[in-house]
């Protein structure tokens, strides 16, 4: 269980395996290793090789890659790797936190937290070797800075000529089978320290602080984790553990909320009418569909009308514009965390570092025309503008055809709607076991119910179809940096994923139920079904109905994706290796039959994220427990993350990022779009309007404001006004009228401007606009000042920046004065 060569003393940066079929390639696949790993070891890297009889399986060879010393500090220099110049001197004020004794259990131990001193750091050179605090020359480099140097060289290293085009780069030696993998090794086993006492066992520590489920109430160890795995991945974690942290806020005050409706439910008075039998046992109202369903008595929806209440009331109201609040205090704050984490991890200046280095190697290799680059002055590869044009048309239309795809999907899946409801409808009156509970299962509340599930399994189907296009596309493109690539990557998948997750929420909240008619003359969609009419408790009920299966079954399906699937295939991988004593199955064995993280892992875990961000925000007038859902699923979230990627998974090679990218940009959008969608859900999804304009201008009940509302809100209609097409079949010789399910205030047939909308309705038509338009300004003036109250950057940190660049830049100043005496 050793990560060195077999001299004990050369540490294993990579490792290379491949399998030596004989096959018709087999000669090709010899000749491309040769010229390969004889390329690798003229750029200065040491390589040590493992015969097939000596692996677990006598099928496997290995290739051992060690960077010596020169090869480290040549491409650390390349890559403007920052190392240490002197140990940090500015003394870390901090205000004494009054919680501290409380906050204690939470903390991990500082060793753990802070597994390095701070230091000032400088960009590396070869010609400043004694600047640097070089104590060891095999450990000045961390095993993660080391892995980045050998990547870097292995997807530049070229092994031969084919059809007249340069070849390089491990990644296409992995796609055409001469290789089947390259990884960095992990440092020791997650259960137990290795016997190696020059190892590190920073996975043990990670492993037993930090991916341990136990470990959920401890704080993250991002500095150990930065350490380890870089920057890109830590930076991953800091945001998850920040946006979790913040959610315990959101979820205090919508379970609050919730509760409030909960206690309340008794005083509703809209509920007390649909129940009381003397008032909404009376009210006959009018078929659901055409022909084949029966009148049916208001009452028969006591219960779903009392459960609405839970979510449609005043608490909603002041839920949503907190969480229009929230969510800028947590996008500003999360600025000022990540303005922290770059100035502890050395990432201030690395912007133009990541522009200008990281050049996509398939980029280099597709683009066979050169110019110069302005900036550099250095002939590059280029791809000419026609080229681009071509590419971004077919990419274009490709995405449009996918979103035409899954609207075309939520059709079909409000055509389900419409053509079972006449069924369940019929269904539920005539099977007398389903008596008991027809009251809460209401034909609406079954539709919208078996309609959530099939529309979250097409959401499945479609999402696991349209990754692999995306990627197609975005490969089609051929993006310049990894940067570019991994944002272009980016917008396809969140612009595709955002109509798939949220098309059908956005029906049930802004087209379900007003778009209906009236008896005699309802809409059709295409002339066959009848439009779908909400519950006469609304349809914010059905909203939050979609968006718990919606919500809840994703994150379901996506622990058990993320935790349960690379278990079963790393244990069906390890069965034979298990009748084998451990002492013959090599480090990088084990790391081998582990499962790979690949360069798109984190990305699907931030897509994964911010589509629950969206949930939480986007619709949570309607569902206040969503944070709560939220906040329990990343608890989760963070030790099933942590868990996999400490032990199902390959360490993968360690990576750099000063920000969560273009997820910021898409957070921000989401934050502006939440005040719109939650002010046009409070208006015309709940029906807190109607009811607020009938408690100050139509009720004539001084004592009980709300009593006859109900009655107020259900137009009438006279039954023998319904055409055959609309008329059921049932006899209705004893009635004369029956009353419309959803709020649409039309005149009674004796009047003269029969079934017309009445002055109540344009009243609250006016009053929904006018809440609208006062709610967004009145969010967004919030949201715009508490940003300008809250610097980006904290005071404290741009002092510790000047600071830092000043002393810098005199430490290297003074060098140079010393160098020169030296020559004068």
């Amino acid at each position: 269980d050793s990560i060195f060569f077999r001299d004990g003393v050369r540490r294993i940066d990579f490792v290379l395996s491949y399998v030596d079929d004989l096959n018709k390639e087999w000669e090709k696949k010899l000749e491309r290793r040769k010229e390969f790993e004889s390329n690798l070891e003229k750029a200065g890297l040491e390589l040590e090789r493992e015969d097939k009889k000596e692996s677990e399986d006598g099928k496997i060879y290995f290739v051992k890659i060690h960077a010596p010393w020169e090869v480290l500090i040549t491409y650390a220099e390349v890559l403007n790797i920052k190392v240490p110049i002197k140990e940090n001197d500015i003394p870390s004020v901090g205000m004494e936190n009054p919680l501290d004794c409380m906050l204690r259990p939470l903390r991990l131990p500082e060793k753990v937290m802070h597994p390095e001193p701070d230091y000032f750091t400088a960009p590396f050179s070869k010609d400043k070797q004694e600047l640097y605090l070089i104590n060891d020359e095999s450990t000045f480099f961390s095993p993660s800075m080391r892995n980045r140097i050998v990547n870097y060289i292995l997807t530049r290293c070229p092994y031969g000529t084919e059809e007249g085009k340069k070849k390089f780069g491990i990644k296409r030696l992995i796609n055409n089978g001469t290789y089947s993998a390259a990884y960095p090794l992990h440092d020791c086993q997650y259960w137990k320290k290795a016997n190696d006492p020059n190892c590190d066992n920073e996975r043990y520590t990670l492993y037993m602080e930090w991916a341990r489920f136990l470990r959920f109430y401890k704080e993250q160890p991002l500095d150990l984790i930065r350490k380890y795995y870089g920057e890109k991945i830590g930076i991953y974690f800091a945001w998850l553990g920040f946006y979790t942290e913040m959610l315990f806020l959101a979820a205090v005050v919508g379970l609050i909320c919730f509760l409030y409706g909960l206690f309340t439910m008794d005083e509703n008075m809209s509920s007390k009418e649909i129940c009381d039998p003397a008032i909404g046992g009376e009210i006959i109202m009018c078929p659901l569909c055409d022909r084949e369903c029966e009148y049916w008595r208001l009452n028969t929806t006591c219960e779903s009308s009392e459960y609405s209440h839970l979510f449609d009331n005043v608490a909603t109201l002041f839920f949503a514009i907190f969480m229009g609040i929230w969510v800028t205090l947590f996008l500003e704050f999360w600025k000022r965390r990540q303005a922290r984490l770059k100035y502890e991890w050395d990432l201030v200046d690395f912007e133009e570092e990541q522009q200008q280095l990281q050049l996509r190697p398939e980029y280099e290799a597709k683009c066979t025309q050169k110019k110069k680059n302005p900036v550099t002055q250095e002939m590059e590869p280029y791809l000419p503008v026609t080229s681009q044009a071509v590419r971004f048309c077919i990419s274009g239309t490709t995405v449009l055809f996918w979103v035409s795809l899954i609207i075309a999907s939520m059709i079909a899946v409000i055509v389900y709607r419409l053509a079972v409801y006449a069924a369940f409808a019929s269904l539920m009156e005539n099977t007398q076991t389903l008596q008991p509970i027809s009251g809460l299962l209401t034909p609406q509340l079954a539709t919208s119910v078996t309609a959530s599930c099939l529309n979250f399994v097409i959401i499945m189907i479609l999402n696991f179809l349209y990754e692999k296009i995306a990627i197609w596309i975005t490969d089609m493109e051929i993006p310049r940096t990894h940067m570019e690539y991994e944002n272009r990557l980016t917008m396809k998948m969140f612009l595709f994923q955002f109509v798939n997750y949220y098309s059908s929420c956005f029906y049930v909240a802004f087209f379900k139920g007003k778009f209906v008619g009236y008896p005699g003359a309802y809409t059709y969609m295409f002339n066959r079904w009848r439009n779908e009419e909400c519950d006469p408790a609304g349809c914010l009920i059905e909203l939050t109905t979609q968006l718990t299966i919606v919500m809840a079954g994703k994150q379901i399906w996506g622990n058990i994706q993320e935790a349960i699937v690379p278990w079963i295939c790393n244990w069906w991988g390890r069965r034979k290796a298990r009748n084998n004593p451990e002492n013959l199955y090599s480090r990088w064995e084990q790391d081998h039959d582990l499962q790979t993280f690949g360069a798109l892992g984190l990305f699907y875990e931030y897509l994964e994220m911010v589509i629950q961000f969206g949930f939480i925000t986007l619709f949570v007038a309607s569902f206040p427990l969503a944070p709560l859902l939220a906040l329990m699923n990343n608890i989760l979230e963070i030790r099933v993350d942590s868990w996999k990627l400490t032990t199902q998974y390959r360490r993968p090679v360690a990576a750099k990022a000063h920000s969560i990218g273009v997820w910021q940009e898409i957070l921000n959008g989401m934050a502006i779009l939440s005040v719109v969608t939650n002010a046009f859900i409070v208006a015309f999804t709940s029906d807190m309007i109607p009811r607020l304009v009938y408690y100050y201008a139509y009720s004539e009940n001084e004592d009980s404001p709300m009593s006859g509302y109900i009655n107020n809100s259900l137009s009438v209609f006279q039954i023998s006004d319904f055409p055959d097409r609309n008329k059921p079949k049932v006899n209705t010789e004893n009635l004369v009228i029956c009353r419309l399910v959803y709020r649409d205030y039309r005149y009674p047939p004796d009047h003269e401007r029969k079934y017309l909308h009445t002055m109540q309705f344009w009243h609250i038509l006016a009053a929904k606009l006018a809440f609208i338009i006062i709610m967004e300004h009145v969010v967004f003036i919030v949201k715009f000042f508490v940003a300008w109250m809250i610097p980006d950057v904290p005071a404290d940190v741009k002092a510790k920046i000047k600071r830092e660049k000043y002393l810098t830049q005199k430490i290297l100043h003074e060098y140079e004065l010393e160098k020169l005496k030296e020559r004068l």
